[in-house]
Parts: structure tokens; sequence; C-alpha cells
């Protein structure tokens, strides 16, 4: 099985007073049991990486760095994608689409990945299935 890893995920994994944060490692716990494999893009390490170290500081960092970095598959996003990405986004005209969701639609459907774990509704309006 591959499964594509969003931000989301990852800040309710390491963020233990999220109100998903038990859904997350259970789900976690669950695709490293089932060694599936898991993918995200390099757009998501670095949104990932900002957020943590705002929110939470450089422990949180630490811990994304050396318990879940290695784990996953990271996959880059080609100009051709960035440009798919950033026509969706503006197409859209909502303010809520982000371009790292709409660069994570754009690889998913690239690399043929229909499941998504991650807490946000985008990827299910998408066409993705959440875990």
């Amino acid at each position: 099985m591959v499964v594509f890893v969003d931000t989301s995920a990852f800040i309710n994994l390491l963020d233990e007073d999220a109100g998903d944060h038990a859904a997350a490692a259970a789900t976690w716990l669950r695709l490293l049991n089932e060694q599936a494999t898991q993918r995200s893009t390099d757009y998501v390490r670095l949104e990932t990486w900002a957020l943590l170290q705002a929110r939470f500081g450089m422990d949180a960092v630490r811990k994304f760095d050396r318990s879940y970095l290695p784990v996953v598959e990271w996959l880059h996003v080609t100009e051709p994608q960035f440009a798919a990405a950033k026509t969706l986004v503006l197409s859209a005209r909502r303010r809520g689409l982000s371009l790292v969701d709409a660069a994570s639609f754009t690889v998913m459907r690239d690399e043929a990945i229909e499941a998504a774990f991650a807490f946000d509704r985008h990827f299910r309006e998408q066409g993705f299935a959440l875990l």
C-alpha cells in the first residue's frame, strides 16, 4: 500500500494536545506495522518543519527530523507539477486551498496514490481516500 502523508498528519502526530493526536498515532503505527510505503513532497516537508518550529519549537523539529523524515519517501515537486498546482489554486479562487495542498494533489495523481494520511478535507474534496 502506498500512502501520501500530509502536513496535517505530521502536526497531529507531534502535537500531543491535538484533538486528532490519538487517531494520528494509531494510523502511523498501523502504517508502520503494515510496512506501507509512505510518500510526501518536499513542499510538505518544508511546510511541516516551518509550522513545527513556529508553534512548538526546536524539540518538535528534532523529533520530526529523527523519527519521521527517515521513514517517508520524499518526492520533489517538478516545474510542471508546480505549474499544475498553481493553476489549480488560481482557478479555484479560494483562500483556503494552499499551493502545498494543490502540489500534493498533483503529485498524488502523477504517482497514482489514492490514499492520504491527512486531516484536511481538501484531500477528500479532490477524490482521495483519507485514512
